[in-house]
């Protein structure tokens, strides 16, 4: 990876998480929960992470984005149970997620593997893959690539970083997207999973990087 890409990586991984709405203690719990293919409650929550409901309820004030069904359980929070272009199947269950990156995220942070179908933005033509634990696989096409950005005053996680990051089936067919999103990049898929190594790691521990 050249030096620019690293930079950029590290613009990217500063921004996405100094975004508000992410609460990096919080996150793993539930996206465990989630994964299970079922609407989560901040009982289960408690149980989850040794929290009381109200440092529960507390952390989930902060996260703005998060999805809630009519009884006011968690249907989603970056892995959701409501359907979005991006599809995510893992151990016989069929959820999605907000955006392409965090397909290739979610497997690494829960050890598990997903098969993804996801259309390109500009053509729709679908992009499929086998993302696992050690990263993407199988990828189709293979000259698939991922749209990245990074903002300077994010809003939300949702609102500045999923709605923008996409697949596309390749570099030329980014090109009027990028036209109109100057400072992003595209990247091929395997490459945007190996620059997200750090936020992996502050996601499994729920702690940012650098944190005592």
């Amino acid at each position: 990876m050249d030096t620019d890409t690293q930079d950029f990586a590290a613009r990217f991984t500063d921004s996405l998480t100094s975004a508000p709405g992410l609460e990096l203690t919080l996150l793993r719990p539930l996206l465990r929960l989630l994964a299970a293919g079922e609407p989560v409650t901040v009982d289960q929550l408690t149980a989850e992470t040794g929290r009381t409901r109200e440092e529960i309820r507390h952390a989930l004030t902060a996260m703005p984005d998060t999805e809630y069904d009519a009884e006011g359980r968690i249907t989603g929070y970056g892995l959701t149970l409501n359907p979005t272009p991006h599809r995510y199947e893992t151990d016989g269950r069929t959820l999605y997620t907000w955006c392409a990156l965090d397909t290739l995220v979610f497997p690494a942070v829960l050890g598990h593997t997903a098969q993804v179908t996801s259309p390109c933005r500009a053509t729709g033509e679908p992009v499929r893959l086998t993302a696992t634990p050690d990263g993407p696989a199988g990828i189709e096409p293979a000259t698939a690539v991922v749209s990245l950005v990074a903002c300077q005053a994010p809003a939300s996680i949702r609102t500045s970083f999923c709605n923008e990051i996409h697949f596309f089936t390749g570099a030329e067919a980014a090109d009027e997207w990028l036209a109109g999103h100057p400072g992003s990049r595209v990247l091929p898929v395997a490459d945007a999973y190996a620059i997200q190594q750090p936020l992996i790691q502050q996601i499994r521990t729920g702690t940012p990087s650098g944190c005592c």
